[in-house]
């Protein structure tokens, strides 16, 4: 394929955009960052007129594929009728309800434009709620770019110290100093127990399925333990399901895994597309914010086009359709991968669900950041890279995200793909 038009584009635009993308995740993606043409369907057209079978999906958010009828519908007839008011349309409480119906934590719901936005709301309440200040983040978990946890997200082994207490590792320069984040290693009980006992901790902020980094899922026990030491310390339990919350059922990944935190951060498949996010939780937790004694605003919370997008896309998703499709469409993806990693004796492990999995070279089996970066993610690129120059467009870093809109032909097509692939060798 040849995308030498993407980076006339993008070098032209950088003339009026710094570094000539608009996100700091979209540089540095090879062979180049790609100009999109147009999104329809599960395929990507770029501007030097490739095509694509798309499993990047907006980075997770397009759950019933970039182009749904009913989302599209409900949005262009809400253009008709009001864009931004500075005030309530029926259509929030309406995209509350949906929640509240569905995610086991959610009593009360707030609106957002953004999870790095929801995020810090939810930690304004833990603070508020304890009268703590410190939070524990960890290791490889992924909350936002904003400066009190953007730590340790993707950090170098060697800056970070030991393993079992680890040294934040700032993200990025011009970070401000976070004296009240405390860094751990993931599915260590020990660590966390050890760390509440000093009974100044406000919250833990983690993903409940570790997806942003690694594919990891909790051991057993683990979320149930945190959930028990989080009560009996006074600590507020937060899951970020920016990346889990509706894509791995209709209820996230807590109704999958049983457990039910304090306040979970909701994004992306909320509204396949649309910038909306959501800080949902306990009714003692969201009065805080319900009666202003926590402070949450926004001009562009609850946009009524977005709202309406919202209340569309969480119909669908509460009537159970797209997990029954893409459990069909999403498990034959993940089988037929690992028939192909097997027959090329190519060391694999894939976890995940059919909505959304992790695929990793030479190595099996880690529990947290530090051993799920000792898998060959150098040769894991290079996979990525090949299946981009034959139409196929999957994340560098692992994860394969699933819509309604992959059907059975672009399944078998990617397989294909992936079989060629590996007999030229990766």
């Amino acid at each position: 394929m040849d995308f030498s038009e993407s980076v006339r584009v993008v070098e032209a635009g950088a003339r009026d955009v710094a570094g000539g993308v608009n996100s700091g995740f979209r540089a540095g993606i090879r062979p180049n960052p790609l100009v999109f043409a147009k999104a329809s369907g599960c395929t990507l057209t770029d501007v030097d007129g490739n095509l694509f079978i798309d499993y990047f999906l907006g980075m997770g958010p397009m759950l019933l594929g970039h182009s749904p009828k009913e989302v599209i519908a409900a949005a262009k007839s809400q253009m008709d009728v009001s864009l931004l008011v500075a005030g309530q349309t029926e259509l929030e409480y309406q995209a509350a309800n949906l929640i509240n119906q569905m995610v086991p934590s959610s009593e009360l719901v707030r609106f957002a434009s953004s999870g790095a936005e929801a995020v810090q709301v939810a930690l304004r309440i833990a603070r508020a709620a304890t009268k703590r200040w410190k939070i524990v983040k960890f290791e490889g978990h992924y909350h936002g770019w904003f400066d009190n946890v953007y730590w340790s997200t993707a950090p170098d082994p060697n800056l970070a110290g030991d393993e079992s207490n680890p040294i934040p590792v700032a993200g990025t320069q011009g970070q401000e100093p976070s004296e009240n984040l405390v860094v751990l290693p993931w599915n260590n009980i020990e660590a966390i127990e050890n760390q509440l006992k000093n009974g100044d901790i406000a919250g833990i902020i983690m993903e409940p399925i570790m997806f942003n980094s690694c594919g990891i899922l909790p051991l057993p026990g683990f979320l149930e333990k945190v959930r028990e030491l989080c009560t009996k310390y006074g600590t507020v339990l937060i899951f970020d399901e920016v990346i889990t919350g509706f894509r791995v059922s209709p209820g996230g990944a807590q109704a999958v895994l049983g457990v039910t935190p304090d306040l979970t951060i909701l994004g992306k498949a909320l509204a396949n597309g649309f910038a909306v996010a959501a800080i949902v939780g306990k009714k003692d937790f969201m009065n805080l914010v319900g009666e202003g004694k926590v402070m949450h605003g926004g001009t562009y919370n609850s946009q009524s086009v977005s709202m309406a997008a919202t209340v569309a896309t969480l119909q669908l998703i509460k009537s159970g359709a797209p997990h029954r499709a893409i459990s069909i469409t999403g498990e034959a993806l993940k089988q037929g991968i690992t028939e192909e990693f097997t027959r090329a004796g190519v060391v694999h492990e894939i976890v995940g669900y059919p909505t959304v999995f992790n695929v990793r070279f030479d190595l099996k089996g880690p529990v947290d950041y530090r051993s799920g970066i000792k898998a060959n993610r150098e040769r894991y690129g290079n996979f990525a890279l090949e299946l981009l120059k034959r139409g196929i467009r999957v994340l560098p870093r692992g994860t394969w995200f699933l819509s309604t809109a992959h059907e059975m032909i672009d399944i078998e097509k990617t397989l294909s793909v992936v079989k060629d692939v590996l007999k030229v060798g990766v």
